[in-house]
């Protein structure tokens, strides 16, 4: 976190300083987990559904933590230096201390200029969709961070805790902050772009995920469009126009609205788009001219539009879109296409776990894990993307688990992927567990198939099956939601160590 004293920072949260000295200067890292505090940390001792945080302020303190936010006043360790502010409500004390930090920041960068003399003051992107978020914001990250000190979230930080916590990296050497906004329920995205206030707002789609806790895409399309309905008409909206539900975004906002995708009318668009083992590759098409904000259009009727081929060693053409939102980002923000998609072919993958190929297991099984999250979308993605990356002789297998939270959608969603791994003419089906059951249901119904599904309710009991299975030549796409646990068994069939 950026230096500032504990009154200061007592005022940005509208807290009381009850404990150390106000002009005390803090400038350690921000915690809500007392294992990770260090020396001069700040720690949020935040009320969890499972746990209280107030029972690990001593920890902390002992840990070295230079302050201590709580909700109340908690005794700490005899003759502790730590500082202590008590708040009203930590998730909000935190939200307004990212708010206040990310101000400072832009103010004191606002007249910094680049080597060419262009403006460059921190530059913010909020990134949200039901599908993409972290594999676009990584690909953002890798592309901005040739180009100046770039701040984005480890993992998936995006909600009401983790995205501030990443807010409050930025320092005031930072150019450009990545910020990862998820929600699961109306209201989540537009409290994290009150604190953010994003130059620039990116939706990538609207679909089923956590449809269970939205209550239906019509609210889960409600609840992604706060990205843009508070954006201010300086800021940009980056909405992909090939899905119908984040084009309707165009007219709920006053910022300057740019479309990417596949469409004719996509200011970004991305065509020739094909995937194998070795990647996924397109060529994008980006308007004429500089479009930094900050910079004059040139004029001249000898523009033409930008054009750029793209490799990425990251399978499926799901993540084409992506990348594309990413280099449009990029692009606006005065990064020219060729050195984004340079930046791009970098990267080895988008994400632990996420279309992860593994070749050290069994010699000659390809497994691609792609278990930590799991929509309707994405899995059909996944299934497609495995049919496209088999090679002649080679036989196709889907480990597939349960998709999470999509409550009353979940049998029938669950089915209509079942009944696709048929369709597709995927060689092999293992279901695991009872929450995916409907997958097993749906395919073993379908007559129409010469393939075969497997239940099994347990993943050891799955491991060890599918190690049994595969032969040389199988490639096996691991699929399921976090918490069904099949990453681990997508690691175990990959040989990736424990």
């Amino acid at each position: 976190m950026i230096a500032m004293s504990l009154a200061e920072i007592a005022a940005a949260v509208d807290g009381e300083l009850v404990r150390g000295a106000a002009d005390t200067i803090v400038d350690g890292s921000v915690e809500t987990d007392s294992r990770l505090v260090g020396p001069g940390s700040v720690f949020f001792a935040l009320l969890g559904e499972e746990t209280d945080g107030h029972r690990f302020v001593p920890s902390a303190a002992d840990a070295g933590a230079a302050l201590v936010v709580t909700e109340r006043a908690t005794d700490l360790p005899d003759g502790s230096a730590t500082a202590q502010v008590v708040v009203a409500d930590g998730y909000a004390a935190l939200a307004a201390l990212a708010h206040e930090v990310v101000a400072r920041v832009r103010a004191s960068s606002a007249d910094r200029t680049d080597e060419h003399g262009r403006a460059a003051g921190l530059r913010v992107v909020g990134i949200t969709g039901s599908n993409g978020k972290t594999s676009t914001k990584n690909m953002l990250r890798t592309i901005l961070a040739e180009h100046g000190e770039t701040v984005a979230p480890e993992g998936s930080f995006n909600n009401h805790v983790g995205a501030p916590i990443s807010m409050l990296r930025v320092t005031h050497d930072t150019r450009y902050l990545v910020v990862e906004m998820g929600a699961s329920g109306i209201g989540h995205i537009a409290k994290l772009v009150a604190i953010a206030e994003p130059d620039t707002g990116v939706v990538l789609k609207v679909g089923l995920a956590h449809a269970g806790e939205f209550g239906g895409i019509e609210a889960t399309q409600r609840a992604k469009s706060e990205m843009v309905t508070d954006l201010p008409a300086s800021a940009t909206a980056l909405l992909n126009v090939d899905d119908d539900r984040v084009a309707a975004m165009r007219g709920l906002t006053a910022a300057h609205v740019v479309g990417f995708g596949t469409s004719d009318d996509a200011d970004y668009r991305l065509t020739g788009v094909s995937t194998d083992r070795d990647g996924t590759r397109f060529t994008l098409t980006a308007p004429p001219g500089r479009q930094d904000q900050d910079q004059d259009q040139p004029g001249g009727s000898e523009q033409v539009p930008e054009t750029v081929d793209v490799r990425l060693a990251i399978l499926g053409e799901h993540h084409a879109m992506n990348a594309t939102a990413a280099l449009a980002v990029a692009h606006r923000w005065g990064v020219p296409l060729a050195d984004g998609a340079a930046a791009l072919a970098s990267m080895t993958r988008a994400e632990r776990w996420r279309m992860e190929l593994l070749q050290g297991g069994p010699e000659g099984v390809t497994v691609i894990n792609d278990a930590y999250n799991a929509s309707p979308d994405s899995t059909a993605a996944a299934l497609r993307t495995l049919v496209q990356v088999v090679r002649p002789g080679e036989r196709t297998i889907a480990v597939l688990g349960e998709m999470a939270e999509l409550g009353e959608f979940s049998v029938e969603e669950h089915d209509t992927i079942g009944r696709l791994v048929v369709r597709l003419g995927i060689g092999q089906l293992v279901v695991v567990g009872r929450g995916a059951m409907a997958i097993h249901q749906a395919a073993t119904l379908e007559g129409s198939w010469d393939g075969e599904s497997v239940f099994i309710e347990d993943v050891d009991d799955a491991v060890q099956t599918l190690q049994e299975m595969v032969r040389p030549g199988d490639v096996v796409l691991v699929k399921s939601s976090k918490s069904a646990g099949l990453r681990f068994l997508g690691d175990r069939l990959g040989g990736v160590p424990a």
